[in-house]
C-alpha cells in the first residue's frame, strides 16, 4: 500500500451521525490531499424501511421478513434461499471493497462508511451467516466462504477507526423510521466491534456536532502526520 494515502474508517450505529460527520469529515480531508468516501455497507436496512412503505403490502411484507429474521436468530436456522440472498448481499460488500482497494492503491486517502470485522457476526458489518448443525451442508460451505471473504476484508487494517458511541434513546430520536429493536443490538455492539489491532477512537456522538468534527479531525490530523513522517524518511532510507 502506498505510504502516503491512509485508510480512515468511520463506523457506529445508526443515528450515531456517521452520515453527517463523514459528509463534513471528507470536506475537510479534501482540502489537504485527494480523499474519497467508500460506503462499505450492505444498505439492507434502506432496503426494508422502503418495502415497509409500499402501499397495501408494504407492512404486512415487512412483518415477515422480521419474523423470518428473528426465528433464524433464534433457533440459528437459515434455508438456502435466505442463505442465498444473504450470500449475494455480503459479495456486494465485497465488491465495494475490491474498489476501495483500487482507489487506494491509486494513492487516493480513503474515507470509509463502516467498515467489514470478523469480531462480532451481524448487521454491525460483520458476517451474517451462521454454522449451525441446522443448516444444510451447501449453507454451511456458503457460511464458511462468507467468513472467510469477511476475514480477507478484515485482514486491511485501517489507519484509524474512528468510532462513534450514542446511546439507545438518541439512536431512536434521530431514527425514528428504524425498528427499536435493530437499533438497540447495533447500539450494543458497536462498543464490541475491533479491528485486528487498528487505533480506534471512540468519540461521544451525543455531543455537538462541531465537538465531534474538532475530535475526528485531531485523529485524522494525527495520521496524516505520521503518513508525512513515514514519506519524508523514504528517500533516505534508499
Amino acid at each position: 500500500m502506498s505510504v502516503s494515502s491512509p485508510i480512515i474508517a468511520l463506523v457506529g450505529s445508526d443515528g450515531s451521525g456517521k452520515t453527517t460527520v463523514g459528509t463534513e469529515l471528507l470536506a475537510w480531508m479534501r482540502e489537504s490531499r485527494p480523499t474519497e468516501m467508500c460506503h462499505l455497507g450492505k444498505q439492507t436496512g434502506n432496503w426494508g424501511r422502503a418495502i415497509a412503505k409500499l402501499p397495501l403490502i408494504g407492512q404486512k411484507m415487512d412483518r415477515s421478513v422480521l419474523h423470518t429474521t428473528r426465528k433464524a436468530r433464534k433457533e440459528k436456522e437459515i434455508h438456502f434461499p435466505q442463505a442465498v440472498i444473504i450470500f449475494a448481499l455480503s459479495m456486494r460488500r465485497v465488491i465495494r471493497f475490491r474498489r476501495m482497494l483500487q482507489l487506494h492503491r491509486q494513492g487516493l486517502c480513503i474515507l470509509t462508511d463502516r467498515y467489514p470485522q470478523t469480531a462480532v457476526p451481524g448487521p454491525m458489518d460483520g458476517p451474517s451467516l451462521t454454522f449451525s448443525r441446522r443448516n444444510s451442508s451447501i449453507v454451511q460451505a456458503l457460511a464458511m466462504v462468507e467468513f472467510g471473504l469477511y476475514g480477507w476484508m478484515a485482514s486491511y487494517v485501517p489507519d484509524l477507526v474512528i468510532r462513534l458511541n450514542v446511546d439507545l434513546e438518541t439512536a431512536v430520536k434521530r431514527k425514528p423510521d428504524h425498528r427499536v429493536e435493530s437499533l438497540e443490538r447495533k447500539v450494543a455492539d458497536v462498543p464490541k466491534l475491533s479491528f485486528n489491532g487498528a487505533p480506534i477512537l471512540d468519540i461521544d456522538a451525543t455531543q455537538p456536532l462541531d465537538t465531534v468534527l474538532a475530535q475526528a479531525k485531531a485523529g485524522i490530523e494525527n495520521v496524516f502526520h505520521q503518513y508525512d513522517a513515514r514519506s519524508a524518511e523514504t528517500p533516505a532510507a534508499c
